[in-house]
């Protein structure tokens, strides 16, 4: 099996040190992907009921209700989406179709967040499968 080929991630993790804080993480993050992660960010957070939380988790950012929910990132080439369902990826694979998409992932351009309605359906899906549970 061929191993999928992510790039570099610039973050705060220089010196291999952890990030402590998903600010921590954005400070390390060069533009204009910092800007990107930003936009990301304040999409998922309004899409999240308040008692959700968000940190650090596989040292990227990750928010969390009813355990983690998504993750996000910057690599040197693209920034990325880790919905944590492969059910949520197929059920938006029309959606999805100008974006490259692996297993367990979203690709998306440095300079470009993924458009924040869809943003806020992948996270509404992912709650739901949470409150399934």
């Amino acid at each position: 099996m061929k191993k999928a080929e992510t790039g570099t991630r610039d973050s705060s993790t220089k010196g291999n040190l952890p990030p402590k804080s998903v600010e921590d993480y954005l400070a390390g993050v060069p533009e204009p992907a910092r800007s990107t992660l930003k936009k990301v960010r304040a999409a998922i957070r309004s899409a999240l009921p308040v008692d959700a939380t968000e940190g650090i988790s596989y040292r990227i950012p990750t928010f969390k209700y009813k355990g983690s929910l998504v993750w996000y990132a910057a690599f040197s080439k693209h920034c990325s989406l880790f919905p944590g369902s492969l059910a949520v990826l197929k059920a938006f694979k029309s959606e999805l179709k100008d974006f490259h998409t692996s297993k367990g992932t979203i690709h998306f351009p440095l300079d470009k967040p993924l458009p924040a309605a869809l943003l806020k359906k992948i996270v509404k899906a992912r709650l739901a499968e949470k409150d399934l549970k």
